[in-house]
């Protein structure tokens, strides 16, 4: 039996973004828990489908004892504050040296932050806790599918392992494989052989997607090698949105043999690299997306639009305004666009009351150049206080807290409707419109700030799927961002321009 240091601290960070990640951003979690401490843990994030719920229960059930340290994650964003990052590190590393000597420290991190003062924050937390720890002592951490891994995070642990889906549906079963590296890594008395390698091209995060090809082959085929191999394996598309030298995919791998460690990620980098013409991906305009939703959607088996750039899970706001400008343009029948993250409409919602109707401003508060709110009159038709349980595969026993919700009809258009918040949080479960009494299967058209979380609950009702190219920080196509720092000749997309410098 062990004893082990459990922590985390969970960004994922879009330097294009609007808004900075302040400690108070952890401490509201954004549709996870809020920031825990020591025993408080365990308990807050059981049951969930978060990494540290799947590590603890393997850990304990594999006989392993485990002291909390802390864990703290927030919605994607810019930057996360010199401030934060360092009461939160900070945290882990003093628990850390308080706990006294413990064989082996598990983390779920998510591998793409950007500090303030750090462009790698899961590489200088892991060197924080090496200095702690030592080099004897384990260090394996759990990675979402998007990370950028670096450097300095391969050679600081002794294990890396990441989500395998995109929608993220693996996210526990992904801390139960970091645990059981960790266990093998332990009973073996020394760390695994690594191999790492990255490649030079970035994609869309809508194309990483593990639904649709070419993402969900390469996953199969990643297993498939696993089991082969005898080894724990991994492949990270990346977060194209996070300008520096270090931003991309990478396939990495463990295994008791070198030589195997080595050929394994030879062979999938090649299938990655392979397909890379694979991954580009269609995109609509609003106009035109909601066009076809009118020709194609039905009640039962409607269209569903994903306003991907302004995706809270990606950075965005999800205030912007510009596919529900063009809903009510068009003027379809059975339409709504949910979740408009907008406190003080949500709040002057509750005081016009249910059934009374109101001139409204929605959205745009985080001020997209160019943009103004939307306004005109609507029907306030339900209210909700916005706490309820997730029920879709990605936020399954997920306890959110929405604040003030609203369900709104426009006047100028009467088959569009709109689904206000007040926390951020992307629209990826049924139930953030059932809250409101709305079932989205009965539309036509729905429309969804995600890019791609929505498809594990909205996919299988869905006629089909449209990516939308509407205003917001997140954008779909890396080639459109002012990069100033990626390394020189990384491709900005499918076969796309090299990166040659600003």
């Amino acid at each position: 039996m062990a004893l082990i240091a459990v922590g985390g601290f969970q960004h994922e960070t879009n330097t294009f973004a609007p808004t900075r990640a302040d400690y108070r951003a952890f401490e509201a979690g954004g549709g996870w828990p809020g920031a825990q401490f020591g025993a408080a843990i365990a308990p807050a994030v059981e049951g969930a489908n978060i990494p540290a719920a799947g590590a603890l229960e393997s850990l304990h059930a594999l006989g392993h004892r485990t002291v909390g340290l802390a864990w703290a994650a927030a919605s994607p964003s810019a930057q996360v504050t010199r401030d934060a990052f360092e009461r939160i590190a900070g945290a882990i590393v003093r628990r850390l040296a308080e706990a006294g000597p413990v064989d082996a420290v598990y983390l779920d991190l998510h591998g793409a932050m950007v500090a303030e003062h750090f462009d790698d924050g899961e590489g200088e937390l892991l060197a924080r806790v090496r200095k702690i720890v030592g080099d004897r002592t384990p260090i394996v951490a759990s990675l979402d599918l998007h990370a950028n891994v670096t450097r300095a995070m391969i050679d600081l642990a002794d294990g890396l392992v990441a989500y395998r889906t995109y929608p993220h549906i693996d996210m526990a079963e992904t801390g139960q494989r970091a645990a059981q590296l960790l266990d093998a890594t332990l009973k073996r008395g020394r760390p695994m052989a690594k191999a790492w390698k990255t490649l030079n091209f970035l994609t869309g995060i809508p194309s990483q997607c593990s639904f649709i090809e070419p993402c969900k082959g390469l996953y199969q085929s990643l297993g498939r090698i696993e089991q082969q191999h005898g080894l724990w394996l991994s492949f990270t598309p990346g977060f194209p949105m996070a300008d520096f030298a270090e931003c991309g995919m990478a396939v990495f791998g463990y295994a008791a043999d070198e030589a195997k460690a080595r050929a394994a990620v030879a062979r999938l980098a090649g299938e990655v690299a392979d397909a890379e013409k694979d991954f580009a991906l269609e995109l609509y305009s609003p106009e035109d997306a909601v066009r076809r939703a009118m020709q194609r959607g039905e009640p039962g088996a409607p269209v569903v639009l994903a306003d991907t750039q302004d995706n809270p899970g990606a950075g965005g706001n999800g205030d912007t305004t510009g596919l529900l400008a063009a809903m009510i343009r068009l003027r379809p029948e059975d339409a709504v666009l949910g979740m408009l993250i907008d406190p003080p409409s949500a709040r002057a919602a509750h005081a016009v009351g249910r059934g009374k109707t109101a001139r409204f401003a929605l959205g745009e508060i985080s001020g997209v150049p160019g943009h103004v709110p939307l306004a005109g009159e609507f029907t306030v038709e339900a209210l909700g206080d916005g706490n309820f349980t997730g029920t879709g595969l990605f936020y399954r026993g997920f306890h959110l807290k929405l604040g003030p919700m609203a369900l709104l009809r426009s006047r100028e258009a009467p088959g569009v409707r709109v689904v206000l918040a007040s926390k951020k949080c992307q629209t990826a479960d049924q139930e953030m419109f059932r809250h409101l009494g709305l079932d989205p299967r009965t539309q036509r058209l729905v429309a969804l700030k995600s890019s791609v979380h929505f498809r594990a609950d909205f996919q299988p009702m869905a006629k089909e799927v449209l990516v939308v190219r509407a205003p917001g920080p997140a954008l779909a196509d890396p080639a459109d961002f002012p990069w100033t720092r990626l390394r020189h000749g990384m491709r900005l997309g499918p076969l796309g321009p090299a990166f040659k410098g600003a």
